[in-house]
């Protein structure tokens, strides 16, 4: 698997225009990318400073949607100055499984 991070900040003032982008129409639209196995988008309410990390099923597919990510972040531009876009593969992760009930 492998992870596009994206760094971001705006202003605070700007925060829930930015939460609604991401909600209404950037998540949304990484969800039918080709590959696109999860998303976390991140914000310090603070300082207006985030991230977002997007999980691929490969390398292949993450260089795959280079195109489509720019053209979102391009849109998000209007609300925040994108400061950084990285690439990494994930070499582990973790999740707590969920519990049966106990009686």
């Amino acid at each position: 698997m492998f992870a596009r991070v994206t760094r971001y900040e705006g202003s605070p003032s700007e925060l829930e225009a930015g939460t609604k982008l991401i909600k209404e129409t950037i998540a949304p639209a990484a969800k039918r990318l080709q590959g696109f196995k999860g998303g976390y988008w991140l914000v310090d309410r603070a300082t207006g400073k985030g991230f977002s990390v997007t999980l691929f099923e490969s390398e292949s597919a993450l260089h795959a949607t280079e195109d489509d990510a720019a053209q979102l972040r391009s849109r998000a531009s209007s609300i925040v100055k994108i400061t950084a876009v990285e690439r990494y593969e994930v070499v582990a992760e973790a999740h707590v499984e969920e519990l049966a009930p106990t009686r």
